[in-house]
């Protein structure tokens, strides 16, 4: 629907676009304006095609991987971690290494949970060790055990995590982190399946399927010998790295409505500003700003005040979905556009609603 109007108040075009209109012209009638809206709006529509025909891919193939994998309840709807699943759950039954790579926050112990619950092992014992939160002097007795008297303090003997990963999977998350000393055991262990533990000449014996994680570059720290070479490659059978959140725009409401587990709902500021944020944090942040928030909103509805954002003190000044385009980025679009808001918009990479925001905020006459 195109509406061919006198009124030209910008409050008047933002409700009649949020009543269902496409677009709108101004009066005097402009032949060229017109014929540049209708064929603007056919290609909008073209373009509606064939994004819900890619969401009806995205959905087939979403069902054919949960038909055959355990997901373990993963929320998501972005097409980069479909992709990830997909490649973790064609390489999970298998027996060989994976690391995962990606920055902290993105679900790298979700994604490891995965790959043992469609691993050959997934009936034995999933084990994780963080191996950024040990001291050095610690990292080989909790690797591989310790006996009694083996350094001050312990007064009997204790298993490793090798020893009760045994038949299961063991994930070593900030793999980074290990010092040269348990690299080298480490990487016998993943040779040979031998290890000893600490204080004890008995080898003993593990079957253990390693999942390891990091949020460095391994390579470079391998080039640099802060990590050795030959461990680096041996954890590195398969790769499969996670994309930070502000990658999977997609994921961003249906994680947030997850962590709200309907105690309350999301208003639509409240979106807008969810997926305007950039989420360095990736999801870990996301979960703490829902948390937060489903504690401080009223009934029952989540605004965008409670989410405490930082694009949200702009917009208590007044200056609500200002952030980058300008005015002379939007005159540029309206100049290129020929006028047509809908083109303008498109170009922008903003809603139709949001252009006349901007266009209202900066006092700019449509037509």
């Amino acid at each position: 629907m195109i509406l061919l109007t006198g009124w030209t108040r910008l409050d008047a075009a933002v409700r009649l676009i949020n009543a269902g209109a496409a677009d709108y012209l101004s009066k005097p009638w402009d032949d060229t304006r017109l014929l540049a809206t209708v064929e603007n709006l056919l290609e909008l529509a073209d373009a509606n095609r064939a994004l819900e025909e890619h969401r009806r891919m995205r959905r087939d193939r979403r069902e054919r991987l949960e038909a055959h994998c355990d997901l373990r309840g993963l929320v998501f709807a972005s097409d980069a971690m479909l992709q990830v699943l997909e490649l973790v759950c064609q390489v999970a039954p298998s027996a060989v290494p994976i690391l995962l790579t990606g920055p902290n926050g993105s679900g790298k112990e979700r994604i490891a949970d995965i790959v043992h619950a469609n691993s050959a092992v997934r009936g034995g014992p999933m084990v994780a060790v963080n191996c950024g939160a040990l001291p050095e002097s610690l990292i080989e007795a909790e690797l591989f055990g310790a006996e009694a008297g083996a350094y001050t303090g312990i007064t009997r003997a204790r298993e490793g995590r090798f020893e009760q990963a045994d038949g299961g999977t063991l994930f070593l998350d900030e793999i980074g982190n290990l010092p040269p000393s348990s690299q080298a055991k480490l990487l016998r262990v993943l040779e040979s399946g031998q290890y000893e533990r600490l204080g004890s000449g008995r080898t003993r014996c593990a079957r253990v399927r390693i999942i390891s994680a990091t949020n460095a570059d391994l390579r470079a720290m391998a080039r640099a010998g802060q990590f050795r070479e030959d461990l680096y490659y041996r954890l590195n059978v398969i790769e499969i790295s996670l994309p930070p959140l502000s990658a999977r725009h997609d994921d961003v409401l249906p994680l947030a409505e997850h962590f709200l587990g309907g105690a309350c709902a999301l208003d639509d500021e409240a979106r807008d500003a969810l997926l305007a944020h950039r989420w360095s944090g990736n999801v870990r942040e996301l979960r703490n700003v829902l948390e937060r928030a489903r504690l401080l909103c009223r009934d029952g509805l989540v605004r965008a005040t409670d989410l405490a954002l930082p694009v949200l003190a702009e917009r208590a000044q007044g200056a609500r979905d200002l952030e980058e385009p300008g005015r002379a980025a939007i005159e540029e679009a309206l100049r290129l556009s020929g006028g047509v808001i809908a083109r303008a918009a498109q170009r922008l990479g903003l809603s139709r609603q949001a252009l006349y925001r901007r266009m209202q905020h900066y006092r700019m006459t449509p037509g």
